[in-house]
């Protein structure tokens, strides 16, 4: 590769060389749904954040162990350890059976996943499949006497576990800050500081998801279940752990707390955090009214949208900015993107097309060049922190080659074979493979391709009769929606500008 690969790690807030703990092998792990609603948008730009690391790492011949959980118990409506399960309060809104909701919003998270092109983990656990796995860590940390047990509840006691290790490292947070903005909470009383946290939490007995447990029924702390997971899965520690930018605090901390206190191990070695979503420059948010879901973005489902945006081209938008920037949604922004995108497939369909055919005399070593250091520069802007933002750009730039070769403004024999079959697979590489923004959204493609193949053909109709007022009124139609023909020796071809 023309350059090392550097990740910003949260924990350092530097750019570090990667180095993974076991070459050619990679432990991936990120943070999955609570599957008791619809995947909202934030959720999905840090899964697909996630997603290019994968396929990036994968591509350049890291074997990777890629884990993200499922949320299907444990975490509770006040986000800390009081309230009620958001699964238990689902299914009752519903009147259904907690595992029928899990059930549900796991099948609707899957689906969004497919149609944003989003690669299956190679595992997928369980919070409520590894029960035993979170209660002997619980018991791990309690030996170590970094947790102590109240009335069949188990709390970590962060103060003990302060006067032999940092607390507060990766958000940059301390505990004087901790004891200002934490506040007692209805079932919270038996903790020794406010800024405890739960491990085990002794469920009411008309609680419809409780297992048993040394310390009596209850269910396991939201942050233990990734811990367990991860540590079964990847190691005690492992190479890259990823979240939300949310979930640094209190959620990833009390993670790194939890493997220091089971194990001795800081779990982690490059910590990666998504930024968040805006629109309109606003936090999204229910309350004002700006939060919307995938599928309604790609129905236009939703007051403040224009209209509806394929799935990939959404997807495209999310990669023109660097996952560690905020991304605002905006109308004027998601059209923008639209065009580009459309342009972007245009150059991608032109390259499939594209056949070397060598001439006489006729390569330059300037052309040559040029094209060989755009396919070194793309790879360094993504081994700069995976910055899609700066790789788009570069594709844009190898897109204009691509037009003009397909075109005839430059002959393709300007630049030599090894150099056009260089450029055709590193374009194809990121658009298919680690950007993955290829995929047809299937039904509405395949209904725009009949009804263009169906008004082309009429059109042929009236050039065979000589109508060419008909032939350029249905041209000019199209034109006005964006869609040029083409009328060469080999036939009629559209493309969307």
């Amino acid at each position: 590769m023309p350059s090392t690969l550097k990740i910003y790690n949260t924990l350092s807030r530097e750019k570090e060389v990667f180095q993974p703990l076991n070459p050619p092998f990679v432990g991936l792990y990120a943070c999955g749904p609570t599957v008791y609603n619809e995947v909202h948008l934030g959720n999905l730009r840090s899964f697909t954040t996630f997603d290019v690391v994968y396929r990036y790492l994968t591509h350049i011949g890291y074997k990777v162990r890629y884990v993200r959980n499922i949320t299907d118990a444990g975490h509770l409506t006040d986000d800390a350890d009081a309230g009620e399960s958001k699964i238990e309060v689902r299914a009752k809104l519903e009147q259904l059976e907690p595992m029928e909701i899990v059930q549900k919003y796991t099948t609707s998270f899957h689906e969004v996943c497919d149609i944003f092109n989003l690669m299956p983990p190679s595992i997928e656990p369980t919070a409520t499949g590894h029960i035993v796995e979170q209660i002997e860590m619980v018991k791990r940390i309690l030996a170590n006497g970094y947790a102590y047990e109240v009335n069949g509840s188990v709390y970590f006691d962060v103060k003990k576990y302060m006067e032999t290790h940092p607390y507060g490292q990766l958000s940059g947070r301390n505990v004087d800050d901790l004891m200002e903005v934490t506040r007692e909470l209805s079932g919270t009383g038996d903790k020794k500081n406010s800024y405890d946290f739960a491990l085990w939490i002794k469920t009411p007995d008309n609680a419809l998801q409780k297992w048993p447990s040394p310390w009596g029924d209850g269910c396991p702390g939201w942050h233990l279940e990734c811990s367990a997971m991860s540590g079964k899965y990847l190691g005690q520690q492992f190479d890259i752990h990823g979240g939300g930018m949310d979930l640094k605090f209190p959620h990833h901390e009390c993670e790194i707390a939890q493997g220091v206190g089971a194990d001795g191990v800081n779990p982690v070695r490059y910590w990666m955090h998504a930024n968040m979503l805006t629109v309109n420059g606003e936090k999204m948010s229910k309350s004002k009214g700006n939060s919307f879901l995938p599928k309604e973005l790609f129905a236009g489902a939703h007051k403040m949208l224009d209209k509806a945006y394929a799935p990939m081209a959404v997807k495209f938008f999310m990669m023109q900015s660097h996952y560690r920037s905020t991304l605002d949604f905006s109308n004027e922004a998601l059209q923008a993107a639209e065009k580009g995108y459309a342009k972007l497939m245009n150059a991608y369909e032109n390259l499939q097309a594209l056949v070397y055919t060598a001439g006489q005399g006729t390569g330059s070593e300037a052309e040559d060049k040029e094209v060989n250091d755009l396919c070194e520069q793309i790879y360094d802007k993504m081994n700069d922190d995976f910055n899609t933002a700066e790789v788009t750009a570069i594709l844009f730039e190898m897109s204009k080659k691509i037009n003009s070769f397909k075109e005839g403004h430059i002959a393709i024999s300007s630049i030599d074979e090894a150099t056009f079959k260089r450029l055709k697979d590193t374009f194809i590489a990121f658009v298919r493979d680690i950007l993955a923004i290829d995929k047809a959204d299937a039904q509405d493609d395949n209904t725009a391709e009949g009804l263009m193949d169906l008004i082309l053909s009429l059109r042929k109709d009236a050039r065979d009769k000589k109508d060419f007022a008909t032939s350029d009124k249905i041209r000019d139609a199209l034109l006005r929606l964006s869609i040029q023909v083409k009328d060469g020796k080999e036939g009629t071809t559209w493309s969307k500008n």
